[in-house]
Protein backbone atom coordinates (compact mmCIF):
# COMPACT_ATOMS: atom_id res chain seq x y z
CA UNK A 1 0.00 0.00 0.00
CA UNK A 2 1.28 3.30 -0.99
CA UNK A 3 0.91 6.06 1.99
CA UNK A 4 1.07 9.44 1.09
CA UNK A 5 0.41 12.57 3.03
CA UNK A 6 0.71 16.30 2.51
CA UNK A 7 3.73 17.94 3.78
CA UNK A 8 5.22 21.37 4.23
CA UNK A 9 9.12 21.85 3.44
CA UNK A 10 11.74 23.78 2.67
CA UNK A 11 13.98 23.49 -0.80
CA UNK A 12 17.43 22.58 0.48
CA UNK A 13 19.26 22.75 -3.19
CA UNK A 14 17.94 22.16 -6.54
CA UNK A 15 20.02 21.72 -10.04
CA UNK A 16 17.98 22.82 -13.18
CA UNK A 17 20.60 20.91 -15.22
CA UNK A 18 20.12 17.86 -13.72
CA UNK A 19 16.25 18.15 -12.73
CA UNK A 20 16.82 17.09 -9.16
CA UNK A 21 17.00 18.20 -5.69
CA UNK A 22 16.88 17.71 -2.03
CA UNK A 23 13.46 19.19 0.06
CA UNK A 24 13.86 19.24 3.80
CA UNK A 25 10.35 18.95 5.32
CA UNK A 26 9.25 20.83 8.15
CA UNK A 27 8.33 17.88 10.38
CA UNK A 28 12.10 16.86 9.96
CA UNK A 29 13.70 13.81 8.91
CA UNK A 30 15.86 12.99 6.16
CA UNK A 31 15.86 15.42 3.41
CA UNK A 32 13.67 14.24 0.61
CA UNK A 33 14.89 13.50 -3.06
CA UNK A 34 12.53 15.92 -5.74
CA UNK A 35 12.42 15.47 -9.24
CA UNK A 36 11.54 17.70 -12.08
CA UNK A 37 8.76 15.57 -13.13
CA UNK A 38 6.96 15.77 -9.60
CA UNK A 39 6.67 19.85 -9.44
CA UNK A 40 3.31 20.69 -10.29
CA UNK A 41 3.62 24.83 -11.59
CA UNK A 42 3.02 26.76 -14.81
CA UNK A 43 6.35 27.12 -16.91
CA UNK A 44 9.99 25.55 -16.70
CA UNK A 45 9.38 23.16 -13.65
CA UNK A 46 12.50 24.35 -11.06
CA UNK A 47 12.55 24.92 -7.78
CA UNK A 48 14.73 27.85 -5.87
CA UNK A 49 16.48 27.06 -2.74
CA UNK A 50 14.90 28.27 0.30
CA UNK A 51 11.30 28.34 -1.39
CA UNK A 52 8.46 27.30 0.64
CA UNK A 53 6.55 24.12 -0.75
CA UNK A 54 4.13 21.20 -0.09
CA UNK A 55 4.41 17.73 -1.42
CA UNK A 56 3.24 14.51 -0.47
CA UNK A 57 5.77 11.58 0.55
CA UNK A 58 5.89 8.04 -1.57
CA UNK A 59 8.56 5.79 -1.37
CA UNK A 60 10.65 5.54 -4.23
CA UNK A 61 13.46 3.15 -5.32
CA UNK A 62 15.83 4.98 -2.91
CA UNK A 63 13.32 5.60 -0.52
CA UNK A 64 11.52 8.76 0.25
CA UNK A 65 11.20 11.11 -1.57
CA UNK A 66 8.62 14.44 -2.69
CA UNK A 67 5.83 13.70 -5.09
CA UNK A 68 3.30 16.14 -5.98
CA UNK A 69 5.62 18.86 -5.47
CA UNK A 70 3.99 22.30 -5.24
CA UNK A 71 5.12 26.22 -4.55
CA UNK A 72 3.78 28.06 -2.03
Amino acid sequence: MDLRFMETGIVKWFNDAKGYGFITADSGGEDLFAHFSEIHADGFKSLKESQRVSFEVKMGPKGKQAANIRPL
